[in-house]
C-alpha cells in the first residue's frame, strides 16, 4: 500500500511539474532538462566500454559535497568513468558543465519504468548517492542488479519516517543500500535502532570540500584594494530578513568598518534593495567597481555568482545568511578561514555544523537587533576574543577532515572484490 502511495506521490509531481513549467522558471527547467532524456543516455552511452562510477546529487548543496568523493575517486579510480545526475535545476544548471564529470544528466523521475531504463542504459559499477537521496525505484533496480549503493555525508534525526512505527517502506529502501557514511554518532545509532548495521561515522565531506576550497581561493585584486586592511564585515548569501536585524547597527556604527556584501539573489531588484539598507554610506558594486576609486566606498555589493568562498578569506567576521527564512546557508566556508561567524536564530538547528559552532563559541546565533549590537560590538572590540574565536574555529576545521579519504579507502576493499 505504501509503494501504491509512494507512486502516486511521484506521479502527482510530474503532473505539477507540468502545470506549474510555463509560469515557473525552475519548474520550466526541470521539465525541459529531462526531455527525450532516454534518448539522450542511450547516444551517450552507446560505445562506452569503461567501468561508470554514478553520483547523484539533489542540488547544488550536495554535489559541494560530493565533489571531493568525485574528484578522488577519478584519481584513485582512472579507469573509471564518472556519471553525475541532478535533481533540481539549481544543481543542474550550475554545475552542468563541471570538468570533473565525463556526463552530467538530469535524473529523471523515480518511476519503476524509468528507474529500469536508466541503470539498463548506464550500466554502473558502484553508485553514490549524496546526503538525503534515497529514492526507492532507483536503489531497489540497482539492488537487483547487484550493483554497490553508498550513501554518504548522510545524516538522520529520529523525527524522520524511517524511525516512525509506520516507516517500514521506507526503512526497505535503506536497508537496501551497501554502505553509509554519516555525519554523526547519533545517525550510526539511529540506524543500528532499524537494524542497519553498514554504517560509518565519517562526518561531513564539506569539510575537505572547504578545505580545497580554501587552499584554492581566488586572488580578488577589487576586494583587496575595498578592504585595505580595514576590519571588514563579510554578509555572505544574505537576505532582506538579515539584513532587516544587522543594517541598523551597520549604519549607526561608528568605528572603522569595511562591508562585503553578497546576496543570496543577484537580480537587479533585489541589489536595489539591499543598496537602500545602506543609504547613508558610499556603495559601490563590484562590477563597476575601479581599483582608483573603490577605497573610498564603505559597503562593496557583489553582483556576481561564484566568488564568496574566495570573499571570506579578505573578511575579519561574517554574518551569514538564510537562518531568519528557510535555512541557513553554508557556514564553513567562512569558519575555514577562521571568522567570528553571526547568523539569525530562527532557522540552523538543523545544520549540524552550525550547532556545534555555537556550542564551541565560535559562532552566535543572533535574535534581533538589539542582540547583534551588542555580541557584534563585543567581539568588534577585543582582539583576543578574536584570536580565540579564529583558534576555535580553525580547530573545528581540522577536527572534521578526512570523510573523503575514508570512503575512498572502502571503495579499494569493495571495488577489489
Amino acid at each position: 500500500m505504501m509503494q501504491l502511495f509512494y507512486d502516486l506521490g511521484i506521479w502527482f509531481y510530474g503532473i505539477a511539474i507540468r502545470a506549474f513549467a510555463p509560469f515557473n522558471e525552475k519548474a520550466k527547467l526541470f521539465r525541459e532538462g529531462r526531455k527525450g532524456i532516454f534518448e539522450k543516455l542511450e547516444e551517450a552511452f552507446l560505445e562506452n566500454e569503461q567501468e561508470i562510477a554514478w553520483f547523484h546529487c539533489a542540488s547544488l548543496g550536495e554535489f559541494e559535497q560530493g565533489k571531493p568523493v568525485i574528484e578522488a575517486f577519478r584519481t584513485e579510480f582512472p579507469h573509471f568513468k564518472i556519471l553525475l545526475t541532478f535533481f533540481s535545476p539549481s544543481g543542474y544548471e550550475i554545475r552542468k558543465n563541471y570538468a570533473g564529470a565525463d556526463w552530467i544528466f538530469y535524473l529523471p523521475l523515480d518511476t519503476a519504468g524509468n528507474a529500469k531504463s536508466f541503470v539498463e542504459i548506464t550500466k554502473p559499477t558502484i553508485a553514490f548517492f549524496v546526503k538525503y537521496e534515497f529514492w526507492h525505484h532507483y536503489i531497489s533496480e540497482l539492488d537487483r542488479n547487484k550493483i554497490h549503493v553508498i550513501s554518504f555525508s548522510s545524516i538522520f534525526r529520529e523525527k524522520q519516517i524511517f524511525f516512525k512505527s509506520h516507516g517500514e517502506f521506507n526503512r526497505r529502501i535503506l536497508q537496501k543500500i551497501t554502505h553509509f557514511f554519516v555525519q554523526t554518532e547519533k545517525s550510526k545509532q539511529l540506524l543500528k535502532s532499524i537494524k542497519i548495521t553498514q554504517s560509518t561515522k565519517t562526518g561531513d565531506t564539506r569539510f575537505d570540500r572547504v578545505k580545497q576550497i580554501s587552499e584554492q581561493r581566488k586572488i580578488i585584486p577589487i576586494v583587496e584594494k575595498f578592504t585595505n586592511n580595514s576590519p571588514t564585515l563579510v554578509l555572505g548569501s544574505i537576505w532582506k530578513a538579515d539584513l532587516e536585524v544587522i543594517a541598523p547597527v551597520l549604519n549607526q556604527f561608528s568605528k572603522e568598518l569595511k562591508i562585503i556584501v553578497a546576496p543570496h539573489e543577484i537580480g537587479e531588484e533585489n541589489l536595489k534593495t539591499i543598496e537602500s539598507f545602506f543609504s547613508n554610506k558610499i556603495i559601490s558594486r563590484f562590477s563597476d567597481a575601479g581599483l582608483s576609486t573603490i577605497q573610498q566606498s564603505n559597503v562593496l555589493v557583489i553582483d556576481n555568482i561564484g566568488m564568496l568562498s574566495s570573499l571570506y578569506y579578505y573578511g575579519d567576521f561574517a554574518f551569514i545568511g538564510g537562518a531568519y527564512g528557510a535555512g541557513l546557508h553554508n557556514t564553513l566556508e567562512a569558519c575555514v578561514f577562521g571568522l567570528p561567524l553571526f547568523f539569525g536564530d530562527r532557522n540552523y538547528l538543523k545544520f549540524q555544523e552550525a550547532v556545534d559552532l555555537v556550542k564551541r563559541k565560535g559562532a552566535a546565533p543572533i535574535s534581533n537587533t538589539e542582540h547583534f549590537r551588542t555580541v557584534f560590538t563585543e567581539v568588534y572590540q577585543s582582539q583576543k576574543l578574536q584570536q580565540e574565536i579564529k583558534q576555535q574555529n580553525l580547530e573545528f576545521i581540522e577536527e572534521n577532515l578526512g570523510a573523503t579519504e575514508q570512503i575512498l579507502d572502502y571503495c579499494k576493499n569493495l571495488l577489489k572484490e
